[in-house]
């Protein structure tokens, strides 16, 4: 399983601009107004070479102050059940307000390592008021300024000692059955596909967004095809039901995600593909997980010639550069093609265990080179002699040249896409590596 870190802590505190901070990019919308953050953040980050999932946890917009109290502390609890660790983020600038002491009663319990980053401390006079945030009893903790940026790297190094190299491979150690999970945005049809499968109401299916809060899986043996479906908690943009339950469907989703070998992303087919979709593709395909879209509820849409062909033309050119995946349009209603979807997914995964010989690897790859060579580099012809397909859970190719590190990426994507023409790595992300000779 991957590794989750949660960052909690009262509103305006900077757990936005700290989390922009361990991603490196400016993933969570900043705001000076309390309580901007209802997305749920999500995102990779990577740091000592360990990998692991970072989950900004919401402020939002309470009715009262005893609400937004209740409110927080559930988040808190929910964070501490489903994270790995936490990082509880408290403001130099206030002191140690009464939120913040009654987090850190609910921190102490836990037996989950717990790190108190004490921020906006960006000069000498701010580090000595610090120093009161040890009263609050926790014993990791961290002096940072999210803006600038010091102190997040002492606070990494923490974590990445946290990390097993396994958690931060995540999917090396698999039950000898396929994984597929089902994910997608509320009621596009989820646990309606997962009963149509199985034939009988394993979940329950209601108009509610939300219904599924946790991830559930079912033994899927029909037609000698056997494996298991994770159904997961609907990933969602906004609150619509009860802020603390969906809270962290985003984290359990994930985790199914690292649990799972190919992702059934479920579109509906009159909305499309939102950017929470692509959110979850690209992090998908980060995974190195297989991927399928099913394109639900197309019985409901107006078909002329070629629908079908300029919708999934459309969804492509929102999903690149990864490409090269199956789209199927079905209809969980009327039983559309769903057996069908199981079959590319089975498909999927056999593409993502193939391994290739690499005696037919080098013949085949070695006159892609040829018939076009890499650009030349400082006067230099860039050769590559020899290329092999490593042992790992991803598809990943190392190609063996005299120049490693002066090979552009359109020369990396021609080999790539010379790779997906002659096998077949359909709905696969592939990794290639230039080493030295």
């Amino acid at each position: 399983m991957g590794f989750t870190i949660a960052i909690v802590g009262r509103p305006n505190v900077g757990k936005s601009t700290f989390f922009n901070r361990l991603l490196e990019q400016r993933k969570a919308i900043v705001d000076d107004t309390s309580g901007v953050t209802r997305d749920r953040q999500y995102g990779i980050a990577e740091w000592a070479g360990k990998t692991f999932n970072v989950i900004d946890t919401g402020g939002f917009v309470p009715n009262s102050e005893d609400i937004f109290e209740t409110e927080i502390r559930k988040q808190v609890k929910i964070a501490i059940e489903e994270a790995n660790a936490l990082f509880f983020m408290v403001d130099v600038t206030t002191g140690i307000t009464d939120l913040d002491a009654s987090m850190a009663d609910l921190l102490r319990r836990t037996t989950k390592p717990v790190f108190l980053c004490v921020n906006k401390v960006d000069n000498s006079e701010r580090l000595l008021e610090a120093n009161e945030f040890y009263s609050l009893g926790i014993e990791n903790v961290f002096f940072v300024s999210s803006i600038s940026g010091s102190g997040t790297g002492e606070i990494l190094d923490a974590v990445a000692e946290l990390i097993t190299p396994e958690a931060s491979e995540d999917n090396i150690e698999k039950s000898e059955l396929p994984k597929f999970a089902i994910m997608g945005q509320p009621n596009v049809g989820k646990s309606s596909l997962l009963n149509a499968l199985i034939g009988q109401e394993r979940t329950i299916v209601s108009e509610i967004a939300g219904t599924t809060r946790d991830t559930i899986h079912t033994h899927y043996n029909l037609f000698n095809k056997e494996f298991i479906l994770i159904d997961t908690a609907g990933i969602r943009k906004k609150t619509k039901v009860n802020e603390d339950l969906e809270f962290y469907s985003v984290i359990r989703a994930i985790k199914a995600m690292d649990e799972a070998d190919v992702c059934l992303l479920v579109l509906d087919a009159s909305k499309g593909i939102t950017a929470q979709d692509v959110n979850i593709f690209g992090l998908a395909a980060k995974k190195g997980k297989g991927i399928v879209v099913l394109v639900n509820k197309w019985d409901l849409v107006d078909k002329e010639t070629n629908t079908a062909r300029n919708y999934e033309k459309q969804l492509k050119e929102k999903m690149a550069p990864f490409t090269d995946v199956p789209v199927l349009f079905i209809s969980v209603a009327e039983k559309t093609r769903i057996f069908k979807a199981m079959e590319v997914a089975l498909e999927v995964y056999e593409n993502k265990t193939r391994k290739i010989a690499t005696s037919q690897l080098n013949e085949v790859m070695l006159k892609a080179v040829e018939d076009y060579h890499a650009p030349v580099v400082r006067g230099n012809q860039v050769k590559i002699k020899y290329i092999t397909q490593l042992p790992t859970a991803v598809p990943s190719f190392a190609f063996f040249t005299n120049y490693p590190d002066d090979i552009k990426m359109p020369y990396k994507n021609y080999l790539e896409n010379q790779l997906r023409q002659h096998f077949n790595f359909t709905g696969v992300p592939i990794r290639i590596f230039f080493r030295k000779k």
